[in-house]
This record gives structure tokens, C-alpha cells and sequence, in this order.
């Protein structure tokens, strides 16, 4: 029942370009591993060699002293008995190296608790033993897309031990191999140091990630945490730093301050005739768990009925603890909740979201305004359309709104690192849009807004801040009807890729200029002869980008019978291109107002 802009005809060149880097690779596991096999060699991966670059660019550079001495071996050099899972993959098998990857490996240890997700990033039949081939493969979501990823089994290590996560046990390699191919979709090792553990949640499911500030946590959070374990969500958690001094710096208790957490169950017990609630929580080092109440070896648990307080014990891992649910709103100061979609879920009845999905882009000059702090520059920031259509059925709740999550996710900023780049600080605002002001021009109504409009009307709702990670969500309840989405950069001018993501629990629908447009052309008897207009736009983008160049459009408007001056087709790629770039929807615009302007000077004449 949710309508969305058609994605056939891959018309948003952005969103083929984050392909055409996906699918750089070229790799395709079978093929190579068969070829292995049958020519004796173990594979060797040409993509990302067991190289200095691929340690890493600063920290991690090429002959810096963390460098020197590395030596890349397998794990069939490593040990006698190799194993990819041993006994089931588990918490256990992800203990923290000498990268600060632990948002990385927090993700990684909730997903353990969950074994269809679990398998979908880490397919089932690898192995040591049998067709062993040097050659492993994981899949990642990456900006709406699964993406398999090849590696060889070189690892780095330093005086035969593995220098980046490894397994309690030693011979346990598959949470080594997974790092690695994340590393590899990132460019290098420590471009993974630092993150938010939504990142790694939100690329291992395709979810949506929410945060909340435990100082102000919903009275309700308890209930939301339950609900989430139970549908299999993914929980972390982490307290906050002042200073860089701060950085994993441990409390007089036991917790490690700027690292990141997972929560992995709850509890409700009782205890001297009340109920107590409490909350699991593991530490990716696999050690130096928390101290207090609850504690693995606290006097509380004394006072369990002993069936009890066993059963919850021999549910604990290595690193993993118990504490009080008002301890942990105490003593954490961030929890983040990765809702799972659709295609993540066991059971797609689980799943309550509505998604409408848009690629774009930050162009400096173009498209790159900046904030509303912006003012003559804000309004040349791409806009989204969506219609709320269904107010909430919330029988306790007197205000008529509909609830949505919008969540704005740049693309690939790891991969900048290099350079000296890193995450752009990013946020939202929206828009109450009423028809007559999208209707301002005559048979469109994806009309972009212009600079007057900003200045004179103010946002209905707002991402609750800026902010300097991958992505910024919120959840929020508006009216009934149409509104306009504006993501930005807080500063103009900066560049990027994005993809903005809208969830809906009701029914809604985004701007369907294409589809109206598409079936006027249809309606409108032409006075020229020419072939459909999907054949036209593929055959004159002749790249195969997914859009044209000025120059192809020119081309492709010639083939459907429109002869234009100079003038003319410069003033058209100016109204229709984006970035110089003129995707499959503003092409239809283009001939479909061509026919009309055609249709009246013949008329007229």
C-alpha cells in the first residue's frame, strides 16, 4: 500500500555510481574459488593486498612503528586445527586488538544473537577443512544494497599473533575474516577506528537505527528495550567522554567510558519481595566487566532462589555482566536500537515500517547550500515530497498525527579518510507543503522551491541536531499531509553522496510526478513519431550510467523530434540536470513541457 517512485529505470546517477563502487570488485566467490581449487593455489586477493596500505594511512601508515614487523599469515599458519565456526558463532569469539573498532565489534556481538541475520552477513559453508581455498565471502548492506565482499584468509599479525579482533579460543577465525572484509569495503583497517555502533548495526541488517539519551530516557524504555530484544534488534550502549583524556579511560566500577557495548538481555527477578529489573550488557574486550550491584560475584545474587540464579549465570559470556535497569540509566549515557525491516526480519508480519527510499547528492554550487543558517543558499538543497496519509490508531492518544522516522545516511565518508576527510556534520528540516503553493506551475506539481518560500515559512520539524556520524535520525509525529524534506550539510558548499530514508507505520506516498507524467505522455496525441520514450533514454545514455549528459540529451531530444537552438538546450539542461547529470524523471519532464510548448505554437499558428 506504499507508493513509491519507480527505481526501474535506475535514474539517479548517484545511487549507479554507489553501485558501479560496490561492484568495483568484480569478484564472484564461486568462480574464484573453483578456479582455485582446480589449479592447486590458494587465493590471493588483487583488490586489497596483504600490503602496508591496507593497515591503514596515519596510525597505521606504511613503516610507522605499529606497522613494522607485520607480517600477514593464514590461519593455517597459525595453528594446527583452523576452524571458521567452532561450536556456533558467539559473543566470545570477538575480543578487541590494536584497533579502536569496538563500536565494530559491539555490532558484531549483538548480531551473534541472532543466527538468520548472523548468517545473512556470514553465509554458511565456509570452512578450513573442506574445498579449503584461501578465499572467504560476507555481505553488508551499503545504502540500500547487499553487497558480497571476497577476501583472502592473510591476516596481520605481529610475532604470530593476529593483530585486530580474534577469538577466545585462538583457532577460531570467521569475527577476523568478517573484520577484514569489512576493512576491505572501507579501503583499509583503520578507516574502521572510531564509530557509532549503529554503523556497524545498521550495515549488517539494512535497519534503521534510533538513539536515546539516557538522562532523559522515556519513561517506557524497559518496555521499548523488550520489544526490540524480542524482535530481534540489535542494542548498544556507551558513556559518554569530556575530554580526550577521558577515551577508555575505566571507573572506579569497571566500565570503560568512550567504548561501546552491546545489550544483550533482561530480566525482571525478585528480590527481597520486590521486583527488580535487570539488564545484560557485554564488553567487546571480553573483560573488565562492571563491579557493582549485580556483578557476576555480588552479594545480590544471594538473595535469588539458586534454579534461578544459575540459569541466569550460565546465560553470561566472557565480558558480559548484570546490572540494575536504574543503574544503567545512571552509569550509561547513549543507548542505540537498530530496528530491523523486512528484509532482516524472520517473519515479515514482525515488521510494521513503510519505507520510501531517495538517493541524492550535495553538489558545491548546485546542490550543497548548507543549513538554514544559509539563508540565500538554502533553498538550491535537494527536496522530497512525501504524503502522510493515516493518522495513528493509538485509542490513548487524542492527536491526530501520523508517526514516521526520517533517517539522512552519507555515503562512503570512510573511504575519504585518506585524504584528510571524514563525516560532513548533517542534518534535516521539513516542511509543511500546501498544494496550492506545489501547483504553482501549471500540470507539475514537484515544484522546487525557491529561496522566498524558506525565508518566509518556518519548519514544522527538524532533525533534533546536526551532527558528525554517518547518520541522523528521528523519530516524529505530524498531521495528516504533504510536506517537503530538506537534507543538508550544516556548512553550504561541502559534498557528499546521501541516502535519505523515510519509515512510516501507516500508509503514505512519495511525490509521483514521474508516474503522473508518465501517463500524461501516454494521453497526449503527439504531432512527432517516435519510439517510447524508456528506449530513447537508453539508448542515448550511452555510458550506461543510469543518466545523460548534456550532450546525450541533446541528442536523445533531436531523436524524439524536438529541433532546438543553442539557446534553447542550454536553457533546458539548466532547468533539468542536476550536477550536469539529467536523470530518467526530469527527461520525461523535459519532453512532456517540449510537447506542450510544440503543441500550443502550432495551434496558435
Amino acid at each position: 500500500s506504499l507508493y513509491v517512485l519507480p527505481h526501474l529505470f535506475n535514474a539517479h546517477i548517484d545511487a549507479q555510481c554507489v553501485l558501479c563502487l560496490l561492484n568495483s570488485f568484480n569478484q564472484d566467490y564461486e568462480a574464484l574459488r573453483q578456479e582455485c581449487l582446480e589449479t592447486g593455489c590458494l587465493f590471493q586477493d588483487p583488490s586489497f593486498l596483504a600490503e602496508p596500505p591496507s593497515l591503514g594511512f596515519k596510525e597505521l601508515a606504511p613503516f610507522s612503528a605499529k606497522t613494522r614487523d607485520v607480517e600477514w599469515m593464514r590461519p593455517t599458519e597459525l595453528t594446527d586445527d583452523p576452524q571458521f565456526i567452532l561450536g556456533g558463532a558467539t559473543r566470545t569469539d570477538i575480543c578487541q586488538g590494536a584497533l579502536g573498532d569496538c563500536w565494530l565489534l559491539a555490532a558484531i556481538a549483538s548480531l551473534t544473537l541472532n543466527e538468520r541475520l548472523l548468517h545473512r552477513v556470514v553465509p554458511h559453508g565456509q570452512s578450513f577443512q573442506e574445498d579449503y581455498a584461501g578465499i572467504f565471502h560476507f555481505q553488508f548492506w551499503q545504502f540500500g544494497e547487499w553487497v558480497d565482499v571476497v577476501i583472502d584468509d592473510r591476516l596481520p599479525t605481529k610475532n604470530g599473533e593476529i593483530m585486530f579482533v580474534h577469538s577466545a579460543e585462538g583457532n577460531e577465525f570467521w569475527s577476523a575474516l568478517l573484520e577484514k572484509a569489512y576493512a576491505k569495503l572501507n579501503g583499509s583497517y583503520e578507516a574502521l577506528s572510531g564509530g557509532s555502533t549503529t554503523e556497524g548495526f545498521e550495515d549488517f541488517t539494512g535497519g534503521v537505527s534510533e538513539m536515546y539519551e539516557l538522562r532523559k530516557a522515556p519513561r517506557d524504555l524497559y518496555r521499548i528495550i523488550g520489544k526490540a530484544l524480542d524482535r530481534g534488534s540489535l542494542l548498544g550502549c556507551s558513556i559518554d567522554i569530556t575530554s580526550a583524556f577521558d577515551m577508555e579511560s575505566v571507573t572506579f566500577k569497571k566500565l570503560v567510558k568512550g567504548h561501546a557495548y552491546s545489550v544483550t538481555g533482561l530480566k525482571k527477578v525478585d528480590y527481597q519481595g520486590q521486583v527488580e529489573r535487570l539488564i545484560r550488557v557485554r564488553n567487546p574486550w571480553g573483560q573488565v566487566e562492571w563491579t557493582g550491584a549485580w556483578s557476576d560475584n555480588s552479594p545480590e545474587w544471594d538473595e535469588l532462589d539458586p534454579s534461578e540464579r544459575e540459569d541466569l549465570h550460565l546465560k553470561m559470556e566472557d565480558g558480559e555482566f548484570w546490572m540494575s535497569f536504574q543503574e544503567f540509566l545512571r552509569q550509561f549515557s547513549r543507548l542505540e536500537i537498530c530496528n530491523l525491516t523486512a528484509d532482516a526480519l524472520s517473519e515479515d508480519g514482525l515488521s510494521h515500517w513503510n519505507t520510501i527510499k531517495f538517493h541524492g547528492m550535495w553538489r558545491r554550487g548546485s546542490t550543497a547550500g548548507g543549513c538554514r543558517n544559509h539563508p540565500n543558499t538554502f533553498w538550491i538543497n535537494p527536496q522530497y515530497k512525501i504524503t502522510l496519509l493515516e493518522e495513528d490508531d493509538d485509542p490513548e492518544d487524542e492527536e491526530v498525527a501520523c508517526s514516521f522516522l526520517v533517517a539522512l545516511m552519507q555515503k562512503d565518508r570512510r573511504r575519504y579518510r585518506k585524504q584528510g576527510q571524514d563525516m560532513h556534520t548533517i542534518g534535516f528540516a521539513i516542511y509543511e507543503v500546501r498544494n496550492e503553493l506545489l501547483r504553482s506551475r501549471q500540470g507539475c506539481q514537484n515544484v522546487h522551491l525557491k529561496k522566498d518560500f524558506f525565508l518566509t515559512h518556518s519548519s514544522c520539524a527538524r532533525s533534533e541536531t546536526f551532527v558528525n556520524l554517518r547518520e541522523v535520525s528521528n523519530r516524529l509525529r505530524l498531521p495528516p499531509g504533504e510536506y517537503l524534506i530538506v537534507p543538508s550539510t550544516f556548512e553550504s558548499g561541502q559534498e557528499a553522496d546521501f541516502v535519505l530514508r523515510v519509515f512510516t507505520e501507516k500508509q503514505s506516498e512519495t511525490d509521483m510526478e514521474s508516474c503522473r507524467t508518465m501517463v500524461s505522455l501516454m494521453d497526449v496525441s503527439f504531432s512527432r513519431c517516435f519510439p517510447p520514450t524508456p528506449v530513447i533514454y537508453r539508448e542515448y545514455d550511452m555510458d550506461k550510467s543510469g543518466s545523460m549528459s548534456s550532450y546525450e540529451m541533446r541528442l536523445a531530444v533531436e531523436s524524439a523530434g524536438f529541433k532546438l537552438n543553442n539557446r534553447l538546450n542550454q536553457v533546458l539542461v539548466a532547468r533539468y540536470a542536476e550536477n550536469e547529470a539529467i536523470d530518467f524523471d526530469n527527461f520525461i519532464c523535459c519532453l512532456v513541457k517540449l510537447e506542450a510548448m510544440f503543441s500550443k505554437y502550432c495551434t496558435v499558428s
